[in-house]
């Protein structure tokens, strides 16, 4: 069953075999930052508004990533695999959108 990993710098730790990095420098990374102004579209009336948070951060992910047009590829890129990011495991991450698109209905 693949899962969520939580990329490490610790020494002797390395990424399992097959796992996909979604960090933030790479094409799947989350470019929303706590602490970033950023605008939002017509949802928003497009205006401007921080990310206050992780979780604020994912839900603009989601509504990004659908709005890229992007889901039809990551179901053959990501189906099955583990996705590793830095966020903690009890943190909110955008690799749990990754995951939930990936391999969901």
């Amino acid at each position: 069953m693949p899962e969520r990993i939580q990329l490490r710098r610790s020494k002797g730790w390395r990424k399992p075999e097959g796992a996909v990095v979604v960090s933030r420098p790479s094409r799947w990374g989350n470019p929303y930052r706590i602490g970033d102004t950023v605008h939002v579209g017509p949802a928003h009336a497009g205006r401007d508004t921080v990310v206050v948070d992780a979780a604020h951060a994912v839900r603009l992910f989601e509504r990004w990533i659908w709005a890229q047009g992007r889901i039809a590829d990551l179901v053959p890129l990501l189906r099955g695999r583990d996705l590793a990011c830095w966020c903690p495991l009890t943190a909110p991450c955008h690799a749990d959108v990754l995951f939930a698109l990936a391999n969901g209905p």
